[in-house]
């Protein structure tokens, strides 16, 4: 076909966007009408296309809502342009009714303006069936694809701001007041509206969309967005309510939120994911494991440590190998030049003396991004349990200096290719899981990037480090580097030169420990079946069993905590706050269990990164005052909205 030819790479619908942007944005005059832009297959292909166009920048480092939580520290000597790391702004207490950062009613400070989307998706549907040269199966596919996008939009509106105004049909140049200037629905009738016209969507869906149409929503995206839907129904955040919302109502007196807990809601949840998981299953989706070989500098190492190394493969693949059988919808586009933002951002700079002479460039490495230093303490030890509560773990003096063992000690042959050897660190980075040393860039460890192994020291003038004579405003704040977002082939100089991945917009193993929680909520206790679905994730990332090692008094000071709902709740979100760390899901997650609060108004800390030897770098220093309040939980809708539409109630605190 002429269309799919246009489509000459592994890419989301997305890509058609520079060409479309204003494809709808005309005023019909007695010349054109809508009707004329739906003439042929492929103007339908482009206004579609359109649709897709309002999906949120998650890649894009100063708009990305990833960025909202504790997972993320820009540098701190960007200037306080509002347009500057927006969501850390958020973080800060600097969210405002004026001008809302990643505003999302509007489009306001980066936002996608998803209302906006909304309307494009209703032209589409009014309009469709008007095309000469389609079949009816063309049409409904398609029309399937846009009411889709209209529910995640409206569920992703949900997200943010809470009871939504339901924007169900198509408003004409005549529409009435009553047309126009609508109210908001509650929460309940919110989600049901997204349910109902979901489940309305995915019959029509193709099953599962492959080659040049990836990234294309089918009917595997649609059942796992789906059950994502569910579970942020079920989460307390929305499901009883009383605490936050319990004076928040409507002009008609009904409360926003519903404020008696529905048990059941659980049960739909865990429903929803048992028929996503199966409709994964089925399409050969599974948990990523590397099945190429090793890169060649990495040859020797592997052949000595095979176990481990295979793990730093499996987990760095995850997310970064194009289009994998693990990812279940990512965000991808053609604009090469703004494409992976947050891989650049947190991509080191290539360091002189690595690469065969290759020159040291800041393009697409920018080395400004960091961890956290809450992300090095959060991540399990070596027996999969948190820090705190590993007695095997030398926590009281975690923060002092040692040494690795040397290459020709036996003791070194488990750290081969994880550590260097013979290099100074800390103990805090040692013993720890596999995805600690697959996700983090630290003192004594390795960054595999630009096709090279190197070995990180971070400290100031040393390899990952600050460099005050070479870019001296780019450099980890935390001394503390992300490598999750970053693909290991991935150069700097030339945008051609990086490596280009979907970002994930959802992956398996969400589900599954979407299931673990689910069922967790629905059951008096744990059962295996929750154990289940959490060591699915675990096993993969080589770390024990969750009833095997909460049980064992000789490792765990809290003996037996996964077999209460409490007690499993906690490993659950310790789990999804270390698997799925940097993909934007923690912030919503702590949102959802009402937990923000406390969570995310402490300070940010980190090393000194002008430290050149051990003993001034690692010394923990207040990096950034973080401010979270119960307001901050919904985004403000845009005061010009307010001001437009007497009928809007203003979410709570603005």
């Amino acid at each position: 076909m002429k269309i799919l030819r246009k489509l000459f790479i592994l890419i989301f619908i997305l890509a058609l966007m520079p060409s479309c942007n204003e494809y709808l944005d005309v005023v019909p005059d007695n010349t054109v009408t809508l009707e004329d832009l739906y003439k042929s297959q492929e103007e339908a292909w482009d206004a579609l296309a359109k649709v897709y166009s309002y999906m949120p920048r998650i890649d894009k480092t100063h708009e990305s809502i990833w960025t909202c939580g504790d997972e993320f520290l820009g540098r701190l000597d960007l200037n306080e342009d509002s347009w500057n790391l927006r969501g850390i702004r958020i973080m800060r207490g600097l969210q405002s009714p004026t001008d809302p950062l990643i505003g999302s009613w509007s489009g306001t400070s980066a936002g996608s303006p998803l209302y906006t989307g909304i309307r494009q998706a209703n032209v589409f549907l009014s309009l469709i069936d008007q095309v000469p040269d389609m079949t009816d199966d063309e049409k409904n596919e398609w029309a399937a694809q846009a009411k889709f996008l209209k529910a995640y939009y409206s569920f992703l509106l949900v997200k943010q701001y809470g009871p939504i105004v339901i924007s169900e049909e198509l408003i004409t140049p005549d529409a009435s007041e009553e047309q126009l200037f609508l109210k908001r629905s509650t929460v309940e009738e919110s989600f049901d509206y997204i349910i109902g016209v979901m489940d309305e969507a995915i019959p029509d869906l193709a099953e599962r969309k492959t080659g040049t149409l990836l990234g294309q929503v089918d009917q595997v995206i649609a059942k796992s967005i789906k059950a994502r839907v569910m579970l942020f129904r079920a989460s307390p955040f929305f499901n009883g309510n009383q605490e936050y919302f319990g004076d928040f109502y409507n002009e008609d007196g009904e409360p926003f939120f519903p404020l008696t807990y529905d048990k059941e809601k659980w049960k739909d949840a865990i429903d929803a994911i048992d028929v996503a998981i199966d409709a994964c299953q089925a399409n050969g989706i599974e948990l990523y494991t590397y099945d190429d070989q090793v890169y060649t500098f990495d040859r020797e190492v592997y052949a000595e440590n095979p176990e481990n190394v295979q793990r730093i493969y499996d987990l760095r693949f995850a997310v970064t190998d194009p289009w994998n059988n693990e990812l279940i919808w990512g965000f991808s586009d053609l604009d090469y030049y703004n494409q992976g933002e947050l891989a650049h951002s947190t991509n080191m700079r290539l360091p002189e003396g690595y690469g065969g002479g290759i020159t040291n460039t800041p393009s697409y490495s920018w080395q400004w991004m960091a961890s956290t230093y809450r992300m090095a303490e959060r991540y399990y030890t070596e027996n999969g349990v948190p820090i705190e509560e590993d007695i095997t773990f030398d926590a009281d003096n975690k923060w002092e200096l040692m040494q690795t063992p040397g290459a020709d000690e036996p003791e070194y042959r488990e750290l081969a290719g994880i550590m260097q050897p013979g290099a100074e660190t800390i103990k805090l980075y040692m013993n720890r899981e596999p995805r600690f040393y697959a996700n983090l860039a630290i003192t004594g460890g390795y960054w595999r990037g630009h096709s090279v192994r190197i070995n990180t020291m971070m400290y100031a003038g040393e390899d990952g480090g600050f460099n005050s004579s070479q870019h001296s405003t780019d450099y980890f704040e935390t001394g503390i580097g992300i490598k999750k977002l970053v693909h290991m082939e991935s150069k700097s100089g030339h945008w051609a030169r990086t490596i280009k991945y979907p970002y994930p917009i959802i992956r398996l193993a969400d589900l599954y420990l979407m299931k673990a929680e689910a069922l967790n909520e629905y059951l008096d206790a744990p059962n295996q079946e929750v154990y289940d679905a959490i060591n699915r994730v675990r096993e993969r990332a080589g770390v024990p069993n969750v009833e095997t090692v909460w049980a064992d008094a000789g490792i765990v000071r809290t003996v037996n905590k996964h077999r209460t709902k409490e007690g499993m709740r906690d490993i659950i979100l310790r789990e999804r706050g270390i698997e799925l760390a940097f993909e934007g899901s923690r912030f919503f997650d702590m949102i959802r269990h009402k937990r923000a609060v406390q969570e995310f108004s402490t300070p940010i800390w980190g090393w000194d990164y002008r430290g050149t030897t051990g003993a001034d770098f690692f010394n923990l220093e207040v990096k950034q005052s973080r401010r979270f309040t119960i307001t901050d939980h919904l985004w403000p809708i845009d005061l010009n909205e307010i001001n437009t539409n007497s009928n809007l109630v203003q979410n709570p605190g603005w």
